[in-house]
């Protein structure tokens, strides 16, 4: 029963994925139904599998939705049918992106970057650096994949160092290079979505996140010169010698300098080309990026001679890891769900009219100020900034 539950789920998730693009260029109501109900099987399937107890956001965003639509006396079947399809270009991301794990994983890049760059990352200190730097490289590939992925990089590396100072040590280095990244990493779905909802400059956002990034490494190049002191233990001396045993079995220079060079390529090739197209086609980013996507993973595989590769790997994603997005996805669709019904009330109107409210009560205070408060708050309930939409 469990295999039947999985396989419908996967099943939903294609066909939401295939209708979800073709509709976008060729919109049929019909097609937008069984795009609507094929989301609401990535729902109920996902609850099944997930059980209610371990799914209690996305329920509970999805819960508060149909409240509030038998309150509104809105049409609760039509609600459905459009709420399912309000985060539609959010679930499509989600589904596309995670594919470019498939080029990372076929040779050692990481492994390359780190024998490369070892000279630079000699100390503690420099060390922590490239890995929260690295890890918002790795982010532009992996999303919220690169937590895991990088931590075992870096455990890969420090094998033999353990203790609380070391675990601190790897663990706010990666957690505190991944929440930079949502700064100005263009495939991280928050980012790509506040771009396209605010109708930003793509290049300006990208530079004001990269600066606004940059400032929080260093603020945590400071916090973590404080936290080694704190522990009382010297962190470059055990680095250095696993750096040292590291290269001891890393021989091959050649090899090390082909994956350096065909990593900066890659990145280059897929950052540069979602750039150079938004610039210069009509199509929303959140469209854009996983069409940009495939073709850049297709062309990989092409290039490499390794399409049998691409066979089985995508093949593999589709039985087991595919499964895995789904919780992301059923957040998104209760998030759905519950910004439509808010859309038929007078919400938006309320919040407005409060924060005016506020602002004349308290002259000096300035709207703007409160916006990143309320966006932290509705966070918590997993809106985030999807409420702007």
């Amino acid at each position: 029963m469990k295999k039947v539950i999985q396989w419908g789920l996967t099943i939903s998730i294609i066909i939401f994925t295939i209708l979800h693009f073709y509709t976008y260029f060729n919109e049929h109501e019909l097609l937008l139904n069984l795009l609507s109900i094929s989301g609401m099987g990535i729902f109920l399937f996902a609850v099944v599998i997930y059980t209610p107890a371990k799914i209690k956001m996305p329920l509970g965003l999805f819960i508060v939705g149909i409240i509030i639509f038998v309150f509104s006396d809105s049409s609760l079947t039509q609600g459905l049918m459009s709420g399912f399809l309000q985060m539609r270009n959010m679930i499509g991301l989600l589904i596309i992106v995670p594919m470019i794990s498939w080029v990372l994983r076929e040779e050692a890049y990481l492994e390359a970057i780190m024998g490369l760059g070892h000279q630079f990352l000699n100390t503690s200190r420099k060390f922590y650096f490239g890995i929260i730097s690295f890890t918002q490289i790795i982010s532009y590939f992996l999303l919220f994949g690169s937590i895991p992925m990088m931590y075992q990089f870096v455990n890969m590396i420090l094998k033999d160092e353990k203790g609380e100072a070391w675990e601190h040590f790897k663990g706010t280095a990666v957690l505190r290079g991944f929440a930079l990244s949502v700064m100005w990493v263009i495939s991280i779905p928050s980012f790509a979505f506040v771009v396209e909802v605010m109708d930003a400059n793509l290049g300006i956002s990208i530079v004001q996140g990269m600066m606004v990034a940059i400032c929080g490494i260093f603020i945590s190049l400071i916090f973590s010169k404080f936290e080694e002191k704190k522990y009382g233990v010297n962190l470059t001396a055990g680095l250095t010698s696993e750096i040292e045993d590291l290269l001891s079995h890393t021989t091959n220079k050649r090899e090390v300098n082909r994956h350096s060079i065909e990593f900066i390529v890659l990145f280059i090739s897929l950052f540069g080309s979602i750039f150079i197209l938004n610039a210069f086609v009509e199509m929303e980013l959140l469209v854009l990026i996983p069409m940009v996507v495939m073709i850049w993973i297709i062309s990989y595989y092409v290039f490499k001679r390794r399409l049998n590769k691409l066979y089985e790997t995508a093949k593999t994603y589709i039985q087991k890891d595919m499964v895995s997005q789904s919780y992301q996805l059923c957040v998104m669709l209760g998030a759905g769900i519950l910004i439509f019904a808010l859309s038929q009330t007078g919400f938006a109107s309320i919040v407005v009219d409060g924060v005016y409210s506020l602002q004349e009560i308290i002259p000096f205070l300035n709207v703007l100020y409160l916006l990143p408060f309320m966006v932290i708050i509705l966070g918590f309930f997993g809106l985030g900034p999807l409420w702007f939409s």
